[in-house]
């Protein structure tokens, strides 16, 4: 089959789950429902393996990055003079701790060190799988990463409507 109607069935299989799963109301719903849509064809076998045109991840990276740079504006600048410190320890630890689990998955489950730290490492599939695929790992690190991204987005919802809950805990303080 040529690349490109490969290509086409790949994004019509992501774009109909993501579509589908807008009417569940989870949370990042279009996102997960893309990843499952075109893992799926992709898990099938009845089609090639993507060969995407040179340059569309950065141009979509670009496109991505745009889309959340547009929602940073000066009342985001402002919760930052409040939530800087937060967000230097929250960083610093998810860093510390992204690497310490990916040397123990490495020498635990022999997973390749590289494979292992950039999969536990804090970020985007999209960031992490480009610079897995700088080291020639990219598919590896976008699998670790998108079974983190499907289960976060699955259950860090459910959690926080638990917490939210009529139980006694308030979460806005």
């Amino acid at each position: 089959m040529p690349s490109l109607l490969t290509l086409f069935f790949y994004i019509l299989g992501g774009t109909a789950l993501g579509s589908l799963l807008l009417l569940t109301g989870i949370p990042a719903a279009p996102l997960i429902g893309a990843i499952i849509g075109a893992g799926a064809l992709s898990i099938s076998g009845q089609l090639e393996i993507a060969s995407w045109p040179v340059g569309t991840k950065t141009a979509l990276g670009i496109g991505l990055g745009t889309v959340i740079g547009t929602g940073i504006n000066s009342q985001t600048i402002g919760e930052l003079k409040t939530l800087w410190k937060p967000a230097l320890v929250i960083t610093l630890t998810l860093l510390i701790t992204g690497v310490i689990v990916g040397l123990l998955i490495s020498k635990f489950f022999g997973v390749d060190k590289i494979i292992a730290i950039l999969g536990s490492a804090p970020g985007g599939t999209i960031g992490m799988s480009l610079v897995g695929a700088e080291y020639g790992v990219g598919a590896a690190v976008a699998a670790l990463h998108a079974v983190r991204l499907i289960t976060v987005l699955f259950i860090i919802p459910a959690i926080v409507n638990f917490l939210s809950a009529d139980n006694g805990i308030n979460l806005s303080k």
